[in-house]
C-alpha cells in the first residue's frame, strides 16, 4: 500500500504563513521527484512547486515564487512546503506527488488525499 498524507493547513489572514507536510507510506520516494499542486473550487489544478530526488533541483509557478520554499527530508520520507505573505487568491486544497523519475517535469504516479489552505483578508 501507498499513501501519502498531508498535513499543515489550515485558516490564516492574508500575509501570514503555514507549512504543508506530506508524509508518505508504504514505499520510500528518495529517488524520485515530489511535487505540490493546488485545486481552488471550479478551478483546474495547478502545479505550484516540485522538488528533484536529492532537493538539487526546484521548480515555483510564478504566482508563488519568491513566497513559497519546497524541501525535502528524505530520512523522513517527506515532503515540506513552506508558505509566506500568503493571500486569498492562495486559497485551495493542496496536494503532494510523487513523481515517475528522479527530476522534476515527469508524470506524477501517486497524490495525497489534499489539505485544504484558507487565506483571509
Amino acid at each position: 500500500q501507498v499513501q501519502l498524507v498531508e498535513s499543515g493547513g489550515g485558516l490564516v489572514q492574508a500575509g501570514g504563513s503555514l507549512r504543508l507536510s506530506c508524509a508518505a507510506f508504504g514505499r520510500t520516494f528518495s529517488a524520485y521527484g515530489m511535487g505540490w499542486f493546488r485545486q481552488a473550487p471550479g478551478k483546474e489544478r495547478d502545479s505550484v512547486a516540485a522538488i528533484s530526488w536529492n532537493g538539487g533541483s526546484t521548480y515555483y509557478a510564478d504566482s508563488v515564487k519568491g513566497r513559497f520554499t519546497i524541501s525535502r527530508d528524505n530520512a523522513k520520507n517527506t515532503v515540506y512546503l513552506q508558505m509566506n505573505s500568503l493571500n486569498p487568491e492562495d486559497t485551495a486544497v493542496y496536494y503532494c506527488a510523487v513523481s515517475s523519475g528522479p527530476g522534476i517535469g515527469y508524470e506524477y504516479d501517486y497524490w495525497g488525499q489534499g489539505t485544504q489552505v484558507t487565506v483571509s483578508s
